[in-house]
């Protein structure tokens, strides 16, 4: 294996076709193809290596067949919007071709994602003896990686996890999004839930809050949602009790999303606007700054990682896994912000795992199924160091104590 088809040409895609040159030894060809041609030449012309370049309607299961077989590569990575996972997967059915990704398919009519598109496809995938990676970006990705490492090397059993993602970054604009504004803001307003005791428990969007104290950052205000890797990992953890996923949200991001969402703009469903249906959501998509361009001006740091608590020799242990990635480094050294970076750079890893022969199967994998450990020294050598940090009881026990408190 050593030629790669990347889909998508956005602020984590970039990362992705710029790191795969900086990796000559293992990306031999490279192919970037996005439904906007321009934004793949631009990209290309970054890169130290050749990178050939085509436009695609990933929407359209043809057109990517068609690109497939111009290009015949040994793996396709789906870089683009979560809607197009499952006609990118077909084209790669119909080829042959291996397939990654790194969000789990979303319906444009509903703001709803689940692997139950997706897993249905496994048997699929084995039948053609090809292999299928879901979710390897960070969140999810390297947090189920972490969760991998952790049950092999960290604890005999886990009981809980929570994973916490802060961006403590600062753009400059008065509302921006870090990745696509559509699905952010889709993700963002659902409705959120998490797993205890065998069960899943919902709760009203953004409406539970606690502070948690962040690397290199400090304490932040964060958000109980749903995150799609809790899904697998519920079923991939042994012993798990009870999963959750804490995000922070500014003040000032709150504030206009409740203005955005009590007037409408947030509606996925099609409106008449001047004899004209438009979907309210993807209107105020196009007003939005760009992901790829809030690079420049970003300061401040991501802090994302996983805290565990189980057992070791009978014992009780409890256990943070993170990674500290700052917006000006990756800028400098790829012109893309850290949300960006750290979403492209697992990518990149898991493929190399892939081409290295180290990541094989046939059939559709969640990553914490594949091996971590491999996986784990090869990103940190990528861009993405990861530590280990003890947490005593009174750090454990302020994430919980506070579990409870309303959002303001």
């Amino acid at each position: 294996m050593d030629s790669v088809l990347i889909i998508g040409a956005g602020g984590a895609g970039s990362v992705v076709a710029k790191k795969c040159a900086m990796n000559p030894d293992v990306f031999k060809k490279i192919h970037l193809a996005s439904r906007t041609l321009s934004k793949c030449e631009a990209i290309a012309r970054e890169c130290k290596s050749t990178v050939t370049t085509s436009q695609v309607d990933a929407d359209d299961t043809q057109q990517v067949i068609k690109l497939i077989e111009k290009v015949k590569p040994d793996l396709l990575i789906n870089m683009a919007l979560p809607y197009q996972d499952l006609t990118i997967m077909d084209a790669c059915l119909a080829t042959g071709v291996h397939y990654m990704d790194t969000a789990n398919y979303e319906p444009k009519d509903e703001a709803k994602f689940s692997y139950k598109w997706q897993w249905p496809y496994h048997d699929k995938f084995k039948e053609k003896g090809i292999m299928g990676v879901l979710g390897c970006g960070f969140d999810p990705g390297m947090s189920n990686i972490y969760c991998a490492y952790a049950q092999n090397q960290l604890f005999d059993e886990i009981h809980t996890i929570d994973i916490v993602d802060c961006n403590a970054g600062d753009h400059g604009h008065a509302f921006a999004t870090n990745f696509n504004p559509e699905i952010n803001i889709r993700e963002v307003t659902q409705r959120g839930k998490y797993w205890k005791d065998g069960q899943w428990i919902e709760i009203d969007p953004l409406s539970i809050a606690c502070m948690v104290d962040y690397p290199e950052v400090g304490p932040k205000k964060s958000y109980l949602i749903y995150h799609e890797e809790e899904e697998s990992l519920v079923k991939n953890i042994r012993g798990l009790k009870q999963i959750r996923f804490w995000m922070t949200f500014s003040d000032n991001y709150i504030k206009h999303l409740d203005v955005l969402q009590n007037v409408g703009m947030t509606r996925i469903d099609p409106v008449i606007y001047n004899g004209v249906e438009i979907i309210p959501l993807q209107f105020l998509k196009a007003l939005l700054p760009e992901p790829s361009s809030l690079a420049e001006n970003y300061t401040g740091k991501t802090s994302i990682g996983c805290i565990f608590e189980g057992t070791k020799g009978g014992k009780p242990v409890k256990k943070f896994i993170y990674n500290v990635c700052d917006h000006a480094k990756t800028n400098t050294e790829l012109g893309a912000q850290a949300v960006s970076y750290t979403t492209g750079v697992p990518a990149v890893t898991g493929a190399m795992m892939m081409f290295k022969g180290i990541w094989k199967g046939a059939g559709v994998f969640n990553v914490e199924q594949l091996p971590p450990e491999p996986f784990m020294e090869e990103v940190a050598k990528q861009g993405l160091p990861w530590h280990v940090k003890d947490l005593d009881a009174k750090t454990e026990a302020e994430l919980k104590g506070a579990k409870e408190l309303k959002a303001a």
